[in-house]
């Protein structure tokens, strides 16, 4: 089905609008909107505040993710790897919806650690983008943007293989030490984990620019 991930992606958005709505009066005044590592609240928002406010960004995000295809220079379109960055997009709308769901979930019932809930959100969205970040094409606004990767497709590639495998283990790791583990080593695990996916991918691509410049293969 031609768009289908994009068409999933509207109706996640959707979903949080209506669901909001259905759900704000049965809701109570404040919700919890933040919690620390240990899964105690300590941050609340009003209800028109809480219920609103991650539909709206995800609104937003939408809008944005459906222009960015026609804002895409034509060296640098993302109609090379379409269904790989619609399904990105609703990977991130998902978990958006994943959380506000949390949210309001935790303000009705009171009784749900939410940090390792979203937590794990996370580490299987990081899984999940990891599995086909090798699939997206060289581009300004999706995947490990570097001047080194923008400026030669081999090296694009060659990172985004390892950028891949780096994310699936982020998020098996993390998922891992969410079941397993305290909210304070969870927190540790997956922000090590998140800082290396970050980082190494960076260095790597740099290294290996350098390494075929001085060959003449760039």
């Amino acid at each position: 089905m031609k768009h289908f991930w994009m068409k999933v992606a509207v109706g996640l958005v959707v979903a949080a609008v209506v669901g909001s709505v259905a759900a704000y009066s049965f809701l109570p005044e404040r919700l919890p909107m933040h919690w620390n590592v240990r899964g105690e609240v300590d941050g609340w928002g009003s209800k028109s505040f809480a219920v609103a406010f991650l539909p709206s960004v995800m609104v937003g995000l939408l809008a944005l993710f459906l222009a960015l295809p026609w804002l895409s220079p034509r060296q640098f379109t993302l109609d090379t790897f379409r269904s790989t960055y619609e399904y990105i997009v609703a990977l991130v709308l998902g978990l958006c919806l994943y959380i506000h769901a949390l949210t309001l979930w935790a303000g009705w019932s009171g009784r749900l650690d939410v940090s390792r809930a979203i937590v794990g959100g996370v580490c299987l969205m990081f899984a999940a983008m990891g599995n086909v970040l090798g699939k997206v094409k060289r581009n300004l606004y999706v995947g490990v943007r570097t001047p080194w990767t923008i400026a030669s497709d081999r090296v694009w590639i060659s990172t985004h293989r390892l950028a891949a495998r780096m994310f699936v283990a982020v998020g098996l790791v993390g998922l891992a030490a969410c079941l397993l583990a305290d909210g304070m080593w969870t927190f540790i695990v997956l922000m090590v984990g998140v800082g290396a996916a970050a980082v190494i991918p960076i260095v790597y691509s740099l290294v290996l620019y350098k390494r075929l410049e001085r060959r003449g293969e760039v």
